[in-house]
């Protein structure tokens, strides 16, 4: 996982034409999507439709993601950071906790420019797989040049799930996903994008990465997650 800073970001919704911003605290994020081996070796499932054990864990909902990372909490020694009530989609958090989580909308934001408010961190043909390259499939996670922060495949590739509910008055649970992915043209790839979906959607071009509000190291990387 990499170290991010804390800092500052502005978020928009051009649906509403809303603006506001977001203070970021300090954080680890994944370096990589989470892969296939990985997500098999924590809940025993292969749900995935481009198969490929460094490829992109794909097919997997919002809650199948909250679920993978209370496993993860647990086998690595920490307190679950969500609380769940069995199949209720009423799922509490313990800000408190060093377990494994899902990044908020702005975190992800945040991390993806890093430091740099551009919609892209360099030429999508170097950073993304996408619509035009992809040959229709995921690709191994850190496969494109990564991010000044050292974060692969922030764009394209796959989808990647945010904890945020998107519009709750207009949509519900909606939950925000965000990045791009194999599938989606060039103009869909960019860090400002903002995207819904149920938390029981399934597809293969949406996916996640983890991140930890845990104790941080000075510098550097702790797990290649």
């Amino acid at each position: 996982m990499i170290r991010i800073p804390g800092g500052e970001i502005a978020l928009r919704d051009d649906r509403i034409n809303l603006s506001w911003k977001v203070i970021i605290h300090p954080f680890l994020l994944g370096k990589y999507l989470i892969t296939q081996d990985i997500y098999f070796n924590i809940t025993g499932k292969e749900p995935f439709a481009h198969k490929g054990n460094r490829k992109p864990a794909e097919n997997v909902s919002w809650f199948d993601a909250v679920c993978f990372c209370n496993l993860l909490s647990q086998k690595s020694g920490f307190t679950e950071y969500y609380i769940m009530h069995g199949d209720s989609e009423e799922i509490i958090c313990r800000p408190e906790s060093q377990g494994y989580r899902l990044p908020s909308e702005a975190e992800w934001q945040y991390a993806c420019q890093a430091g740099v408010v551009n919609p892209r961190y360099g030429d999508i043909n170097d950073i993304s797989w996408y619509k035009e390259n992809s040959r229709g499939a995921t690709h191994e996670v850190g496969k494109k040049e990564p991010n000044a922060w050292g974060l692969y495949d922030m764009l394209g590739n796959v989808w990647e799930w945010c904890w945020d509910i998107y519009d709750e008055k207009e949509y519900g649970s909606y939950r925000v996903i965000r990045g791009g992915g194999w599938n989606d043209p060039e103009r869909g790839c960019l860090a400002t994008n903002r995207r819904r979906s149920h938390p029981s959607f399934k597809i293969d071009d949406l996916g996640f990465r983890i991140a930890s509000s845990g104790k941080l190291p000075m510098t550097g990387e702790l797990f290649e997650f």
